[in-house]
């Protein structure tokens, strides 16, 4: 259990082994639950499209303690695959996403920033660890530059 009190629902786990096992989930995307409780699979898909993946996290919604929408965040992995430099072929890396936009509000910010190692934690297998405040931090480019050096 995270210091915010937010537990890690089983399913988070099953979904994250299915990926990194079976390889044919590409990315899954957590959230978490309306009541602030538990971290739970919002989405997997097995479409390699980045532009897609990306498009969801941005689109993002939460909801503040008095029920208002607005920007949310999101817990992600996405299985990236990059050519290595100097031509030695593609690499594949198990990449965990923590997106708590800057303009997230900040009941959400805050659960989201105080929970993500419980989910890291329960994560075995993760290669690389993106914090994303920015859109631009989740450009693919971006991504792939920051993966590839082992960030």
């Amino acid at each position: 259990m995270a210091q915010s009190g937010v537990s890690v629902a089983p399913e988070c786990i099953q979904a994250f082994n299915e990926l990194k096992l079976g390889k044919s989930t590409k990315w899954i995307i957590y959230k978490i639950s309306d009541d602030w409780k538990e971290i739970v699979v919002e989405e997997t898909s097995k479409d390699p499209d980045y532009s897609k993946f990306r498009e969801k996290l941005l689109n993002a919604k939460s909801k503040n303690k008095r029920g208002e929408e607005g920007m949310g965040g999101r817990y992600a992995v996405f299985d990236l695959e990059y050519d290595a430099e100097g031509g030695e072929g593609k690499r594949s890396k198990i990449t965990f996403i923590s997106w708590v936009p800057d303009d997230s509000p900040q009941y959400p910010r805050m659960m989201y920033s105080s929970s993500k190692d419980a989910l890291k934690r329960a994560l075995n297998g993760i290669a690389a660890d993106i914090q994303a405040n920015d859109p631009d931090d989740i450009e693919h480019d971006s991504l792939i530059q920051r993966v590839s050096k082992g960030r």
